[in-house]
């Protein structure tokens, strides 16, 4: 099983119903931390609770790169109506299920991992690299993301550019890229 894989399995059997984080982003901070990342949590309260933020940078320099993204999940409905509990990571035929594998689990994962993978073998970047997630998305989507830029905003911290490996398709998953988002 490669290491993707593998944490991608352990976020996904963590039960993030939004605005729940269920120790998500503790996992990513005990991976990124090692690596030399400042980990900051930059908890929020809104109408729905507490919301979890990470931000999470390395480096100082310009530019300033950010892979953004979720922890959270939306609730998986009536639990018979799946073929495996959605909590429990399961491959069948070559894919992986659980809550989260599409959007966006796996996406964080992969990224934490080729972040580490780029850094153990280039660890002189002209650059800065950030985490930027939240359990906030799949809900009001307030207390997230918005909360965490409008701190960085404040405190002067700049992003130049943010990749978000959120899944997005027309005909088929992973068929489309896309440059933009909104808000």
């Amino acid at each position: 099983m490669t290491e993707a894989l593998e944490f991608a399995r352990q976020l996904i059997a963590r039960r993030s119903i939004t605005p729940e984080d269920a120790g998500c982003l503790e996992l990513v901070a005990a991976r990124l931390a090692p690596l030399g990342f400042v980990c900051e949590r930059m908890d929020s309260t809104g109408p729905t609770g507490l919301v979890r933020n990470l931000w999470a940078r390395w480096g100082a320099a310009k530019p300033l790169i950010v892979f953004a993204g979720h922890t959270d999940v939306v609730p998986p409905g009536p639990v018979e109506k799946w073929t495996s509990d959605p909590f429990v990571p399961t491959e069948r035929a070559g894919f992986l299920y659980g809550r989260g594998a599409a959007d966006m689990k796996t996406s964080v994962a992969a990224a934490v991992v080729a972040v580490g993978r780029l850094l153990a073998g280039a660890p002189e970047i002209n650059g800065s690299i950030g985490f930027l997630l939240t359990s906030d998305e799949e809900g009001d989507a307030t207390d997230g993301t918005v909360k965490v830029v409008e701190a960085l905003k404040a405190r002067g911290e700049h992003l130049d550019g943010c990749i978000v490996g959120e899944p997005t398709s027309v005909d088929r998953q992973g068929d489309t890229l896309k440059n933009g988002r909104r808000g």
